[in-house]
């Protein structure tokens, strides 16, 4: 009995050290994400917006290909699960969506106001919540209903300096489209983060990449200088290829609802490196948004989940470890490592999040 006390105490030890390093790699995740806003809209003046996308996707793809390659070569044990045929889907439908999401956006832009769809934009924390809880099953409790409203809130206060300004027309309704795609984006991403995140990253890079690509040339937009082009690489490589991938680990843990909430702070981190790199103003509605941010952040960190609960006997393969309280099958392996394992039927009782072990429903 005490030994199965210790082992359950450990188990959550683990479990709430993974959550904070999950939150953290989100945070990062929006870090660089808006470090890439300021920096853009300096390559913007010499760099076409479709041809932009394709850049920092293709940098992403570039990049961290080459990391994959090199950590093939350094690594004599596989800890990750590579992508296989039964997750095609997903990756069909994460590539897709993130083309057709830019399409969508570029309509809207072309039939309404900047600030309107700055404004609607702020719908892809509400469709990555709404999708990942009627869609996907994923669970969110009343504290984190609260939250997500809550960052909503501060990024529509952020969006618009005006209110009267938004108007509803045919251009809101394809920036709805566009952003009911990045949140089906984000849910088929999810789906995914159980394998190998920066083979996700490749794969997202070079489709995306390449998608965006074929629009900026259908669109004849183009740019021959080569330093802002090198610069737009290189700044995919960093925000997209390693901002995505910190999201997708966190995703692993978190799922796509709550990573989506704390990801919502890349605007926030993006106007404060403004204001110190590019000299722009911080305006009150900022300091009123952030203010609301940080309530709805502080609902989301301590949010704690726990009920008796099932789990079913399943067989899958992921990355794992043998220092929480769902990997206790036996073999020769130690530290992080990779194969296909079976969980037995369980029934206990612990703090937990909508990571891959945790998807049941309520």
């Amino acid at each position: 009995m005490e030994e199965g006390m210790h082992d359950l105490k450990e188990g959550l030890t683990f479990h709430n050290s993974k959550s904070a390093q999950a939150v953290a790699m989100a945070v990062l995740a929006a870090a660089l994400y808006g470090v890439s806003a300021p920096v853009a809209k300096l390559l913007l003046a010499e760099i076409p917006p479709t041809l932009m996308a394709a850049l920092l996707y293709l940098g992403a793809g570039f990049g961290m290909a080459i990391i994959l390659v090199a950590r093939g070569i350094s690594r004599a044990k596989q800890t990750e699960a590579k992508i296989t045929s039964r997750e095609l889907p997903y990756v069909v439908g994460m590539i897709g969506l993130d083309i057709m999401a830019p399409i969508f956006l570029m309509l809207g832009l072309s039939m309404t106001t900047a600030s309107n769809a700055s404004l609607l934009n702020n719908f892809e924390i509400v469709a990555t919540s709404l999708i990942a809880l009627f869609v996907f099953k994923e669970d969110i409790g009343k504290r984190m209903w609260i939250a997500i409203a809550l960052i909503t809130l501060s990024s529509i206060i952020l969006s618009v300096e005006d209110l009267s300004i938004f108007a509803f027309s045919i251009g809101s309704i394809f920036v709805l489209a566009a952003c009911l795609c990045w949140g089906l984006e984000n849910n088929c991403t999810r789906m995914l983060s159980i394998k190998d995140p920066l083979q996700i990253v490749v794969i997202k890079g070079f489709g995306s990449g390449i998608g965006c690509l074929i629009i900026s040339i259908v669109l004849h937009e183009f740019s021959n200088n080569v330093p802002y082009i090198l610069v737009a690489l290189g700044l995919g490589f960093l925000s997209y290829g390693f901002g995505i991938f910190l999201y997708i680990s966190a995703q692993r843990e978190l799922g796509a609802a709550r990573t989506s909430a704390y990801y919502a702070a890349a605007p926030f981190i993006g106007v404060i490196i403004s204001w110190i790199a590019l000299h722009e103003k911080i305006t009150g509605s900022f300091l009123i948004a952030l203010t609301i941010m940080l309530v709805g952040a502080y609902l989301a960190i301590s949010e704690k989940h726990g009920h008796s609960h099932l789990h079913e006997e399943i067989t899958h393969e992921h990355m794992h470890d043998h220092n929480d309280l769902h990997h206790d099958h036996e073999h020769e392996a130690r530290g992080p490592h990779s194969h296909m394992h079976t969980h037995q039927t369980m029934i206990h009782q612990h703090t937990h999040t909508p990571n891959i072990h945790h998807r049941h429903t309520h």
